[in-house]
């Protein structure tokens, strides 16, 4: 295996120059497949996880996570990015507590939100949501691990798409010690291009949201990064639930003709 530093290293360096795709496994098997298929580093999602347990995303707790990456981690060669929500603390104090348990699963990179778990108030104040990226930065620093912290803002993922609020926001975090810049749900050129330029010489990470955006397209726009949250994971459902259903609203099983063969999947994931 290769070490948790030389992957925090690889991670890194991935994170100066060009555009790579970060896709998100739910589980060992998913993230073993992705490593076989030649990605550069992996990041998890929290919906994809939450699903794989039967629960509504952002429904697991912080203890389930923190297992979560630890088998991730040890499970392939490539450096993982954790989705670790809000931090699963509201202070300062409980963010910077929970990224340095985070670190200790062997993570090279986090990202942390802006929203709250009231849906009265989804955000934090901006002034908080800064401070609560500086306490991230403060827990990876003291910790001497070179793990890259990813800051997001969430509005437009929340319907609040107000561009001058979210790249005012990143710019704090990046100022406030976040090494690369997150605003998922931005969709068009502009708002992309907006972003970049505001977080710069920081990398942006965007979202793939709409199935016309390509990889040549984000890099052309400057964007240092693309993941795609749960998308696999839903994919990865469809076919389930899609035979499943047929099965049980008509009594057939055509849907199986397109199923991968066990042979392809045995071999795969042979002396694992």
């Amino acid at each position: 295996m290769i070490s948790t530093a030389a992957k925090r290293a690889t991670f890194r360096k991935l994170h100066e120059t060009g555009c790579f795709v970060l896709p998100n496994p739910w589980d060992v098997g998913s993230a073993r497949a992705l490593a076989s298929l030649g990605f550069q580093a992996l990041a998890s999602t929290s919906a994809g996880f939450a699903w794989s347990a039967g629960r509504a995303d952002n429904q697991v707790s912080c203890d389930d996570v923190l297992a979560h990456l630890t088998t991730l981690c040890a499970a392939v060669d490539l450096p993982v990015n954790a989705d670790f929500e809000n931090g699963f603390a509201d202070s300062p104090e409980g963010v910077a507590a929970n990224v340095t348990r985070a670190i200790a699963t062997g993570i090279a990179g986090l990202s942390i939100e802006n929203t709250t778990s009231d849906p009265a108030q989804p955000f934090y104040d901006d002034v908080l949501a800064a401070e609560r990226i500086k306490a991230a930065r403060v827990a990876i620093d003291a910790s001497a691990e070179d793990v890259v912290l990813v800051a997001r803002c969430e509005g437009f993922f929340k319907g609040e798409r107000d561009l001058k609020k979210t790249t005012a926001r990143l710019v704090a975090f990046a100022e406030a010690g976040a090494d690369c810049l997150y605003a998922p749900g931005i969709t068009t050129e502009a708002e992309i291009t907006t972003l970049v330029k505001a977080v710069a010489p920081k990398p942006l990470n965007v979202l793939i949201a709409q199935p016309s955006m390509t990889v040549p397209m984000l890099a052309d726009l400057g964007v240092r990064r693309i993941s795609v949250g749960g998308s696999l994971a839903r994919c990865g459902w469809a076919g389930f639930l899609g035979a499943a259903r047929e099965i049980a609203e008509q009594g057939t099983f055509t849907a199986f003709a397109g199923a991968t063969k066990g042979a392809e999947l045995n071999g795969l994931f042979a002396g694992k």
